[in-house]
C-alpha cells in the first residue's frame, strides 16, 4: 500500500483549521501542526493541541516568523495547509519563501476558505482582506509552487446559528432582518463537510493548480428561501424587515472593527450574491460535491432542524 500523504498545518488550532485537521487525522495522513511552545502552555489552545497529539498528531514546534523553523518542518512533510487566520494572512508570504527554500513540497493549500477572491468583489473593509489573498495568489503563481485553493463559502456554523442576525445568539422566532431583497443566493456548507472534501483534494490530480469550489446544489440558497425554510420548521411566520443596500453600506462605514468586516462580508454574500454570481469555469475551477460524490454533505435543511 502507497504510504498517505504527509501533511503540515500552519494555524491549525484555529476556527476551520480544527475541523481540518481532524478530517486529516480521520482520513489516517500523517498529520504535523507547526506550534509555538507559548500555545501549548495556553489554557484554550493548548487543550487543543493536546487532543490532536493524542490523536496521532505530531507537534513540530516552531513559528511562521522564524524561518528556519518553517523549513525544518516543511522539509518533513509533502503538502502545506495554510488556516492562519485575518491577522495573519498578509504573512503568508512567508511560507511562500520557506516553501521555496525547501524545495519538496507537492501542494499548497493557502489559507482562504471563503469567496473565491478573484471572481469577487467586496466593500472594504472586505475588499482589502480580498485583495491580500489575491496577492497570495498571484506569489503563489509566480513562484511555481503547485497549489489548490479551496472556496468554500460560507461556514454553515458562522451564519445559520443565528440566520446571520449580527449579534443574536439564536434563530429569530419573531423578527427577522434581510439584508438588499433577500434574493441573492450565496451558499452555506457545513465545517466537517468543508474539511472533508479539503482533504480529499490532497492528492486528486483533478484539483492540482486549480479552485475547489464547494457548492453544492442544496445549499445554494437565497435569504428569502432560507427564512421561508425555517419559517416551515418553527410553524409560524417571522415578520420581516428588509435592509436597503444604501442602509448596509452606511452601517459598514460607521461599524467598529471587527463587526465592520462582519457586515462588508454580509453585503457581498447576501447582497451582491457574490459566490453564486459566476459559473464554475473548468479551465480553473472544479466543484467539490461533483468531484466527491462519496462525501455526504449534510444540507441546509438538515442542518437547520438542530435549531428548532
Amino acid at each position: 500500500m502507497a504510504e498517505k500523504t504527509k501533511i503540515l498545518f500552519i494555524g491549525g488550532t484555529g476556527y476551520i483549521g480544527k475541523f481540518i485537521v481532524e478530517a486529516s487525522l480521520k482520513a489516517g495522513h500523517p498529520t504535523f501542526l507547526l506550534v509555538r511552545e507559548s500555545s501549548v502552555s495556553d489554557p484554550a489552545k493548548g487543550k487543543v493541541i493536546e487532543n490532536f497529539k493524542n490523536s496521532g498528531a505530531t507537534l513540530l514546534y516552531g513559528d511562521l516568523y522564524d524561518h528556519e523553523s518553517l523549513v525544518k518542518a516543511i522539509k518533513q512533510v509533502d503538502v502545506v495547509i495554510s488556516t492562519v487566520g485575518h491577522g495573519q494572512l498578509g504573512d503568508q508570504g512567508k511560507i511562500i519563501d520557506a516553501i521555496k527554500e525547501a524545495g519538496n513540497v507537492k501542494r499548497y493549500f493557502p489559507s482562504e476558505f471563503g469567496n473565491d477572491i478573484d471572481r469577487t468583489s467586496a466593500v472594504d473593509p472586505a475588499k482589502s482582506a480580498f485583495e491580500t489573498k489575491a496577492q497570495f495568489r498571484r506569489a503563489i503563481e509566480a513562484a511555481g509552487i503547485p497549489y489548490t485553493y479551496v472556496s468554500s463559502n460560507c461556514f454553515a456554523g458562522y451564519f445559520l446559528p443565528n440566520l446571520a442576525q449580527i449579534g443574536a445568539t439564536a434563530p429569530p422566532r419573531d423578527k427577522v432582518t434581510i439584508l438588499g431583497d433577500g434574493n441573492a443566493k450565496a451558499v452555506f456548507n457545513k465545517e466537517e463537510d468543508i474539511a472533508a472534501y479539503t482533504i480529499k483534494a490532497v492528492d486528486d490530480p483533478r484539483t492540482l493548480n486549480k479552485i475547489v469550489y464547494i457548492r453544492p446544489s442544496n445549499n445554494t440558497i437565497s435569504f428569502n428561501d432560507l427564512v421561508s425554510l425555517w419559517e416551515k420548521k418553527i410553524g409560524k411566520s417571522l415578520e420581516k424587515t428588509y435592509l436597503p443596500e444604501e442602509q448596509l453600506l452606511k452601517n459598514i462605514q460607521e461599524a467598529p472593527f471587527p463587526l465592520n468586516i462582519a457586515l462588508a462580508i454580509n453585503h457581498c454574500c447576501f447582497v451582491t450574491g457574490e459566490q453564486t454570481k459566476f459559473e464554475i469555469d473548468p479551465s480553473v475551477g472544479v466543484e467539490a460535491s461533483a468531484l466527491y460524490p462519496d462525501v455526504k454533505y449534510t444540507t441546509v435543511d438538515e442542518l437547520l432542524n438542530q435549531f428548532v
